[in-house]
């Protein structure tokens, strides 16, 4: 990483606890046993599960079909959800005008915050400015660190996309990579253009991009298949999704090829897939606390008019590196659907 990179993630590094704090405060309060419940409450919130008036949020991602990722996002969204008295309205669609389409839904629902991914901002611009006309608050999560407060969100939970890939470019070159390709299963994304940008920065070797048609993953395997065939100084494949990592160890099979695979993102079968070797590392951003936060944000908006981040700074909640050193210690939590 360079001089600048290492700047920003010193910058970024408070609010990185915040995040951390955050999730630790969250995690006692939902806890059913052990410790002392708090007897006293600031305006009906209460330890446990707030008794403040009902109120109604809707979640709006680009989750593509099969994308396992965001079931994780959705629990952590779920259980904040339940926590804080909050009816959850879940939507996606991975096509940006349509996703528009599902804010402007929300918007006539009257709901009382909106959460919402901005993998292609600009589509979203217009959308998200009705609902502040409306004074509907709305937050983002997950995709456009970058943007969010162009588009005058109040918050944003994440992790910094360019920043993860410089840190999994650096990493690379520790395990004396000389030729990668990085896969990128939604073209025009803005988050996965930023990943592998960030790869490219701080790789010592060569990097080639891949497009792929993630919606179709027989199609994703010949792809990588081809490319490995046709390269043979590939040694390491990027992938920018966990059903992406482990469909190219398939791949890395049909091949022939030595190459070695890491990723961002996880699931429970990734996890299984780094203990065997079959996958050597994974970048996590920790969906699950990104959906809680984005949910439990807006109450706290709501019902003490808190701002995480001061409204100033995004919460990061990556990266962090999981590899075969720590596997095992997030494996339990990936196994229940929350890693």
């Amino acid at each position: 990483m360079d001089r600048s990179s290492h700047s920003r993630s010193r910058r970024f590094a408070p609010i990185v606890a915040i995040a951390a704090a955050a999730a630790l405060t969250l995690a006692g309060c939902s806890s059913s046993s052990g410790g002392k419940k708090s007897e006293e409450s600031a305006d009906g919130a209460s330890a446990g599960k707030a008794s403040t008036p009902r109120m109604t949020v809707a979640l709006v991602t680009h989750q593509s079909a099969g994308d396992t990722f965001w079931d994780i996002v959705r629990k952590g969204a779920e259980a904040a959800a339940a926590k804080d008295n909050v009816k959850l309205i879940y939507s996606n669609d991975p096509s940006a005008a349509k996703q528009a389409g599902l804010i402007q839904n929300a918007i006539d629902q009257k709901v009382d915050g909106i959460a919402v991914t901005l993998a292609k901002p600009d589509a979203l611009k217009e959308a998200i400015a009705k609902a502040k006309t409306a004074g509907i608050p709305v937050v983002g999560l997950n995709s456009g660190v970058s943007e969010w407060q162009k588009l005058g969100l109040m918050e944003f939970f994440g992790q910094d996309e360019t920043v993860a890939g410089e840190a999994l470019g650096k990493r690379l070159n520790e395990a004396g990579a000389k030729s990668a390709v990085c896969v990128v299963q939604e073209q025009g994304n803005i988050g996965l253009t930023q990943r592998c940008q960030g790869v490219d920065k701080t790789f010592d070797g060569k990097l080639q991009t891949l497009n792929v048609n993630g919606t179709d993953m027989p199609s994703v395997t010949s792809t990588i298949t081809a490319k490995l065939s046709q390269d043979k100084s590939i040694d390491y494949i990027v992938t920018l999704g966990a059903p992406f990592a482990l469909t190219a160890v398939q791949s890395v099979s049909d091949a022939g090829s030595k190459a070695k695979i890491a990723t961002f993102d996880l699931n429970k079968d990734l996890t299984g897939a780094i203990s065997k070797g079959t996958i050597e590392f994974a970048v996590d951003q920790q969906p699950y606390l990104q959906g809680y936060l984005a949910i439990d944000s807006l109450w706290l908006y709501k019902n003490n008019g808190n701002y995480m981040g001061g409204g100033e700074q995004p919460v990061l909640t990556g990266p962090a590196f999981v590899d075969k050193t720590n596997v095992d210690k997030v494996a339990a939590f990936a196994a229940k659907g929350t890693r």
